[in-house]
């Protein structure tokens, strides 16, 4: 979608419900079917409260001296808390053995997908363990509300006294950026007799998850003589979804004989606020889909989930629901969503209760994220949590795509307000999981390359169509320490550029996030594939596509309204309302592979599970694996080819970019000697970026980005 923008001297940069237990304060009911009946007992010893062990994990980062404001009330209520219960040694191998069987189309059990309560009883704790942890919870004046049908999941409500005298910890309040929050002032506590089988909490404090949506900046007022196309008023190229259909190479899956258009399908976004249904409805009709009969809803999936009503992260929603229908313009999309607990994302409540319904969703979109390294059982949806999470996704057959992050290489640094990284090279903990497709995100090359108007007409369509083919990309990359611009403005690398009065001017954090997990092993579908590291770690991301703010004048359209949430008029011929209507970040690409997704349902004949090892088993060969790179092909499915790229190619393989970011400190960032910034590297003694593009997969875009015809039409 073409936009002409006057815009001088403001550059555009780029609860778990299903058992309902009634369990009165002091009184433990036994006996809750809700774990295995065959699984052997692992809570064997008399349960001695003066021998403890604490729980793995440890308190927030914020939960420090510096921000403590003293104790909370032993009264203040803590409402629906989730306990975590881990599954014995030999159920989780079992489950991994069915996982595995599940996507083995040799094996009789391909895609015999499990029911949630199949999943609880074959492969959950012991029955006895979980009636045992229920009691104890009793003896300590809980209210057990509810049991997940997985069997890991204990949602619990009391006070902050019961809290202290039960697990030995105390919920203070903390002052965090002039905010006041709550969260435990040290690592929780149980008896050792309990250790084997209590994980912990999934969350202690009420620091919620950020949505991955990243807004143009216009705070730039700098003179900027041959800056990037789109710095300085001229013609500006918006994604629409017209335009994404005709460079990813959908629209010939809509006017095939046979029409695959994601018809009879379901995609879910994962949300914790509602949006203006009248938005959808807009965007759909503004980019020319409402021809098309899909239809959107907005649930509140569990008597335990409440109607969170329209709230700030509406734009992330709505961004959310219009795209998940987007590439699948005929499918049913709903919003789901729940309102936070004063602990736990509401997003996740959903999920849950989604996962443990009769008739799971095939296909799910989640569009936020956190520190992995920072959210460990303590934290907002803790690591074991969401690996069990997607893990019963997986074994339902639903296909869960979640964004990677918009922070580059630096996932625990705030991408919104951070000049530059301190906290090192980190993963977004919803997305690292083998369970999940991990989405990234390129930009387009044709700016800097000056080829815009040989990708770009300069007109609408009447869906407001002006791309003309697939276009070349690179990653997406706002900062200052980006190869792709500090090669532009002449300078050897990110340091230099970084450490200069021009490159000051671009110090930020920004672009398609990747890196290697810190918590889980690489999945054997992953391995092998040319250029991912021989690292013993799940690398994200998995795919990517195009997700730029603006920065080499492209982003996404979108459409939010909501005055009351800061929304404008979906007013896509005036330039002040589409700019504001115009974002970027791995938010979009996450509900754009869902619907891409549904499109492979609707030719596949039904749900496909977690598509990643088929994603990779494509890409193996298309590229090679091993140490035998399909030279040709790759050099044919480079993305810098552009228009000329091999029609035939599934993925086009991004080799033109970095996800680095000027950084402080020592955690993961090379700063040359004198130099008031460093980048972030690999090396804290070198200049090892992290990270470039390279040939085949990469930390930057994953295997690329798709020809979705292709795809489709090669899915297995």
């Amino acid at each position: 979608m073409a936009l002409r923008r006057k815009l001088k001297h403001a550059p555009i940069f780029g609860l778990l419900t299903i058992l309902s237990l009634g369990v009165s304060t002091g009184a433990a009911r036994a006996a809750i079917q809700a774990g295995s009946p065959n699984a052997a007992a692992r809570i064997v010893d008399a349960i001695d409260e003066a021998k403890r062990v604490p729980l793995a994990g440890q308190s927030p980062r914020f939960a420090n001296a510096n921000n403590d404001q003293g104790a909370v009330s032993d009264s203040f209520p803590m409402e629906h808390l989730l306990l975590q219960l881990r599954r014995g040694p030999a159920e989780e191998e079992a489950l991994e053995r069915e996982i595995d069987e599940l996507q083995d189309q040799a094996s009789g059990k391909y895609h015999q997908w499990l029911s949630a309560e199949e999943l609880g009883t074959r492969f959950g704790p012991a029955q006895g363990d979980v009636d045992a942890v229920v009691r104890w919870l009793g003896v300590h004046e809980f209210r057990v509300n509810s049991i997940s049908k997985n069997g890991l999941m204990i949602d619990v409500s009391g006070t902050a006294g019961q809290l202290r005298e039960a697990f030995h910890t105390e919920i203070h309040n903390y002052i965090v950026n002039g905010k006041n929050h709550i969260a435990n002032a040290s690592v929780p506590e149980v008896p050792a007799a309990l250790a084997s089988v209590v994980v912990g909490f999934t969350s202690l404090h009420d620091m919620m998850p950020k949505p991955l949506l990243i807004r143009p900046k216009t705070n730039f007022t700098f003179p900027c003589n041959g800056c990037p196309n789109g710095f300085d008023g001229v013609v500006f190229y918006d994604e629409a979804p017209a335009d994404l259909a005709t460079i990813y190479n959908a629209t010939p899956l809509y006017t095939a004989k046979t029409p695959i258009t994601g018809k009879g399908q379901t995609v879910v976004v994962l949300e914790d606020t509602d949006i203006l249904s009248a938005d959808v409805a807009k965007f759909r009709s503004s980019f020319g889909l409402s021809k098309y009969s899909g239809t959107f809803t907005q649930i509140h999936p569990g008597t335990g989930c409440k109607d969170p009503g329209r709230a700030e992260a509406e734009g992330e929603a709505a961004l959310d629901a219009e795209w998940a229908g987007a590439v699948a313009p005929d499918a049913k999309v709903e919003l789901a969503s729940c309102a936070d607990t004063t602990t736990n994302f509401g997003g996740f409540i959903a999920a849950q209760n989604l996962l443990d319904s009769k008739s799971p969703p095939p296909i799910m979109s989640l569009s936020y994220g956190q520190c992995e390294v920072q959210n460990g059982p303590a934290g907002i949806g803790s690591n074991p949590f969401i690996n069990a999470l997607w893990q019963q996704a997986a074994i339902e057959g639903v296909s869960v795509f979640v964004s990677t992050g918009d922070g580059s290489a630096a996932v625990c640094d705030d991408f919104n307000t951070a000049l530059y990284a301190v906290d090192g090279i980190a993963a977004n903990g919803y997305a690292s999981t083998p369970y999940d497709t991990a989405t990234g995100g390129t930009d387009f090359l044709d700016s800097a390359e000056g080829t815009v108007s040989t990708y770009w007409s300069n007109g609408n369509s009447a869906s407001r169509k002006s791309a003309k083919s697939y276009i070349p990309e690179m990653t997406w990359e706002d900062s200052c320490a980006s190869n792709v611009l500090f090669s532009y403005y002449g300078f050897p690398n990110g340091a230099a550029f970084c450490n200069s009065s021009l490159g000051e001017n671009f110090l930020g954090i920004g672009g398609g996030s990747g890196g290697p997990s810190h918590v889980y092993s690489k999945p054997k579908w992953q391995a092998g594939i040319i250029g991912n590291p021989s690292d013993g770690k799940r690398d994200l991301p998995d795919i990517s596509l195009f997700a730029s703010n603006g920065f080499w004048s492209h982003a996404i359209v979108f459409c939010m309204s909501d005055a009351e949430q800061g929304g404008a008029p979906c007013s896509y011929s005036n330039p002040t309302d589409a700019l504001f209507n115009s974002a970027g970040g791995t938010s979009f690409t996450a509900p754009q592979f869902a619907s891409i997704q549904a499109l492979i349902n609707q030719k596949a004949g039904g749900r496909q599970g977690n598509p990643a090892p088929i994603y990779y088993k494509l890409a193996k060969a298309e590229y090679g694996s091993g140490t035998k790179p399909d030279h040709e092909r790759l050099q044919e499915c480079n993305a810098s080819k552009g228009k000329d790229i091999a029609q035939s190619c599934i993925f086009h393989d991004v080799t033109v970019g970095s996800i680095d970011v000027p950084c402080h400190g020592t955690h993961n960032c090379y700063t040359p000697r004198g130099d008031k910034y460093g980048v972030l590297s690999t090396s804290d003694s070198g200049l090892k970026e992290a990270y470039p593009a390279t040939t085949g997969w990469d930390f930057t875009s994953g295997i690329g980005s798709p020809n979705i015809e292709n795809l489709v039409k090669n899915w297995p």
